[in-house]
């Protein structure tokens, strides 16, 4: 592989990550896992550089009852630092407990922020995170609003408040829309951020970079020139400690309607005007909408639960077989579906995805094909049909993209090969990309939309999905696959009757 070397040529602020402003991230279900495993290492990485500001805290709030220095000690366990950042870290947590349908609960809020306000030299800009279960969204949002915690002034900071909510935004078009709803009548839009963190992984960042910075790809990103697109987010996991969430939820609800579909909208929509959140959040939104109607044929969506197998030599539960999973239990852990883009630019080109758990390899990738040359003039060397041009952009585990082309095999005898033009953000910047909740976390805090999901993004997404949803409650079982196979015949059968295969997991 080539080395490349990065050039910059942004002068300024254009490609220095700005530090965030004086704030303090008040967290709901902060004594729940996705704040030890994300929120808190995330916080901390931002912490040592240097992108949080030094009047920053997080308060956090829970049903579970926690002193501070108990709590300090949970989040040293998470990160487990002993470089000498960590003890000043902690200093900035605190903890208070109760009850979320409770009032009462939301007064003592305000006044430990009160408090913290004054040790730590903050200004009133607090960022409430959500990190709950959705069945208790709903109360929280309610208590903030009547507590006076709702529609800040977001130009002014002494008056910042901005809400973040993690996923799911509902379970189907209806409850997204109740709780849109119920959002907006104690927040505004611009003070809403709807969390994706798929979307803040380098590479699919580098999607609308790749596409929009680079005059020789834009022209053949369209109908004339592409075949298909393939977008694939496999697990090697099944439902671990997840299965009374996973039990209501399901893959077409947990990865689909948010990550895949995002994925497919930075893949295929219009140039925005400009970089501006707004704009590139109106461009994603005309393509959703673009998407033909999802029937719940077996021509459109197919959906597959895994059942015992062997993964590297050993063997694994069914997804039946899971703790807290039901012994006739219906939920899909694998979905696969054909999408067509009713539109100038993409008519007539089939877009499939395919999310799943327990499958040989995790890998999450778009996968763009080009057509083939209309007319090989190597027949007569033997070389009928030449392979199609293949762009990768690789979301995980290896961040980078991938450029598989023909050329001719070194030797007098003409030969051709596929070789592969190859690009690793590790190999070529020398770093780990940050985690993804580092940038999250960051631009909620410096008031940046950009890869935040609007409310009509997630109104559009399950308008489209609640007809399948509808279908398979009344429907039979998902079909079976065995653990640690890559598909199973009637996920095949949706590209194959097309002439096309998936790609190898």
């Amino acid at each position: 592989m080539a080395h490349i070397e990065p050039r910059i040529e942004a002068t300024g602020d254009f490609c220095r990550e700005l530090p965030a402003p004086t704030s303090a991230m008040v967290v709901f279900g902060a004594s729940g896992d996705l704040t030890r495993r994300k929120l808190i290492k995330g916080l901390f990485g931002l912490y040592k550089r240097n992108l949080l500001s030094e009047h920053f805290y997080m308060l956090g709030c829970g049903r579970t009852e926690y002193t501070d220095d108990e709590f300090r000690k949970l989040a040293y366990e998470v990160i487990k630092d002993d470089d000498g950042h960590s003890g000043e870290f902690l200093k900035r947590l605190y903890y208070t407990n109760g009850d979320y349908n409770d009032a009462a609960f939301y007064h003592t809020i305000r006044g430990r922020l009160a408090t913290l306000d004054k040790i730590h030299g903050q200004n009133g800009c607090y960022i409430f995170y959500l990190a709950i279960p959705p069945t208790v969204f709903g109360a929280v949002i309610d208590n903030l609003g009547k507590s006076g915690f709702a529609f800040g002034d977001a130009e002014d900071p002494s008056q910042c408040l901005r809400l973040i909510i993690e996923k799911p935004f509902g379970r189907d078009y209806k409850t997204a829309v109740a709780l849109n709803e119920q959002i907006h009548r104690c927040f505004k839009e611009s003070q809403v951020y709807r969390i994706d963190h798929y979307l803040a992984k380098e590479t699919v960042q580098n999607i609308l970079i790749f596409r929009f910075g680079n005059a020789i790809f834009e022209p053949i990103w369209n109908r004339n020139y592409v075949d298909h697109i393939q977008i694939t987010i496999a697990e090697t996991l099944g439902v671990e400690h997840r299965a009374g969430y996973y039990e209501q939820a399901g893959a077409l609800r947990d990865i689909f309607q948010n990550h895949m579909l995002q994925l497919l909208a930075l893949t295929a929509m219009e140039p925005p005007t400009s970089f501006e959140a707004d704009r590139i959040r109106d461009e994603k939104i005309r393509l959703l909408r673009s998407i033909r109607p999802l029937g719940a044929s077996e021509h459109d969506i197919v959906r597959g639960q895994y059942t015992r197998g062997t993964m590297d030599g050993h063997e694994v539960a069914g997804y039946r077989q899971e703790e807290g999973v039901a012994p006739n239990s219906k939920i899909e852990t694998f979905v696969a579906a054909k999408l067509m883009i009713d539109n100038w630019r993409w008519k007539g080109v089939p877009f499939y995805l395919r999310t799943g758990k327990r499958l040989p390899q995790r890998i999450s990738e778009v996968a763009v094909t080009f057509k083939k040359v209309p007319h090989s003039m190597f027949e007569s060397l033997g070389i009928r049909e030449l392979a199609s041009n293949v762009l990768i952009f690789r979301i995980q585990p290896d961040e980078g993209i991938s450029l598989c082309f023909e050329a001719k095999s070194p030797g007098a005898k003409t030969c051709i090969s596929t070789l592969a033009m190859d690009f690793s953000y590790k190999n070529v910047f020398g770093i780990e990309s940050p985690d993804a909740y580092q940038r999250v976390l960051l631009d909620g805090m410096n008031g940046d939309q950009t890869l935040f999901t609007r409310y009509d993004d997630v109104e559009i997404a399950w308008n489209l999905l609640t007809p399948v949803l509808q279908t398979w409650e009344r429907d039979s079982s998902p079909y079976e696959y065995p653990a640690g196979n890559g598909s199973f015949p009637a996920a095949d059968k949706l590209i194959e009757s097309d002439g096309r295969r998936w790609r190898e997991i």
